[in-house]
């Protein structure tokens, strides 16, 4: 894929300091910024390379590998790939996807750490009741958190992948052969899933002294439809696995859907999945984009991807054997792992195409050459 014309990093670089004078982000937030806006710059230190066939000489800058860059997620996510695939067992797989409505969304605003918690426990104990109930086994699921739509709004929901096994109160594995197109049924499903919900963030916001203040948005919550979106069964394991790198780890906007910055705005496309997922452009303001784009910042030390059940390492020895034969690729370092999993050789020379890159200097970390954030020279000189 080709170099983007513009980047995140840019839009932080230019509407920064406004965005903080008027909206006075939290300290974690700034420090992600910051990070996002120095990555694979002067800032962070690199080293200078030269090819041993045409001489030319590169400049390569460190990364800052926060997991919220769109810079440093691709290499994250074919590893993770490969990790994942030592927990994959040789099954059928169900694709559900279990959200919100949009009026809570203010009370996820309010603390977003327990409310995305809240989100995981409740689709787990719905997951885990309905497998002991239709099929009297112990499932289990890979979850992974979203928090954004397409416009970079906020749009909470978890995507799982749940297998058609499980493990009986004999403490056996017991595959379950379902025909249907459903694991579970959806309407019921997604009725028990938002009173697990509701009950659980009521006794949230009572334990915080707010629930009479928000239980009017919990009444409208309570009165509408919830929908848990169910796919049909993937029936190959390995398919599981490349359809798992889609969603783990993306971040809310790639800087490839980025169309233009200027003075005062950003243009960006977006999907339309009201109007048959066509490919439409927007246009709002750089402090609108920034506001938009931190409401995703995952709270400090917050775990978007969990395994549960028999996916979980609790039941790593009973499932071993039916899981999916791992490669053994030998020692490597993490450039030859990358280059097997991705094709892409970073000691390749970009020029010639035919050398190989050598560090012949190291360079050291400086003060970047750009304008600080106020905020966060305070947060970088500590």
């Amino acid at each position: 894929m080709s170099k983007p014309k513009f980047e995140v990093a840019q839009i932080i670089e230019q509407f920064g300091d406004d965005f903080v004078r008027k909206h006075n982000p939290n300290t974690w937030t700034l420090r992600t910024l910051n990070a996002l806006r120095i990555c694979r710059t002067a800032a962070l230190g690199g080293h200078k390379e030269q090819c041993d066939s045409c001489g030319k000489l590169r400049i390569s800058y460190n990364s800052c590998r926060n997991r919220h860059c769109p810079k440093c997620q691709s290499s994250k996510q074919a590893f993770w790939v490969e990790d994942v695939s030592q927990r994959i067992i040789d099954s059928k797989y169900f694709h559900l996807v279990f959200t919100v409505p949009e009026v809570l969304n203010s009370i996820c605003l309010l603390d977003s750490k327990k409310f995305y918690s809240t989100l995981f426990s409740s689709l787990w104990q719905t997951l885990q009741t309905f497998g002991y109930t239709h099929y009297g086994v112990e499932t289990g699921a890979i979850a992974i958190l979203h928090t954004w739509g397409q416009n970079l709004s906020l749009h909470p929901h978890i995507h799982c992948l749940v297998p058609a096994a499980g493990i009986t109160l004999a403490g056996n594995m017991r595959k379950i052969s379902k025909k249907g197109k459903y694991l579970y049924p959806v309407i019921k499903l997604s009725v028990d899933f938002r009173s697990t919900m509701m009950k659980q963030l009521k006794k949230q916001l009572a334990n915080s002294n707010q629930l009479l203040q928000y239980q009017s948005l919990i009444d409208k919550a309570w009165a509408k439809k919830w929908v848990v979106f169910s796919e049909p069964s993937f029936a190959d394991a390995n398919r599981v696995i490349k359809y798992l790198g889609q969603y783990t780890h993306r971040v809310a906007i790639s800087n490839h859907r980025l169309h233009n910055i200027d003075n005062k705005i950003v243009s960006f496309f977006y999907k339309d999945y009201k109007d048959n997922s066509k490919r439409k452009l927007t246009t709002i303001s750089g402090v609108e984009f920034l506001r938009r784009f931190c409401m995703h910042i995952i709270p400090k030390g917050f775990v978007k991807i969990r395994y549960y059940g028999i996916l979980s390492n609790r039941f790593g020895k009973q499932v071993a054997m039916y899981r999916i034969p791992k490669l053994n690729p030998g020692k490597e370092s993490v450039q030859q792992r990358l280059h097997r999993l991705t094709g892409f050789d970073v000691f390749k020379c970009p020029y010639c195409k035919k050398g190989r890159m050598h560090s012949i200097e190291e360079l050291p970390r400086i003060r970047s050459p750009m304008k600080f954030l106020r905020p966060m020279k305070i947060i970088l000189n500590k």
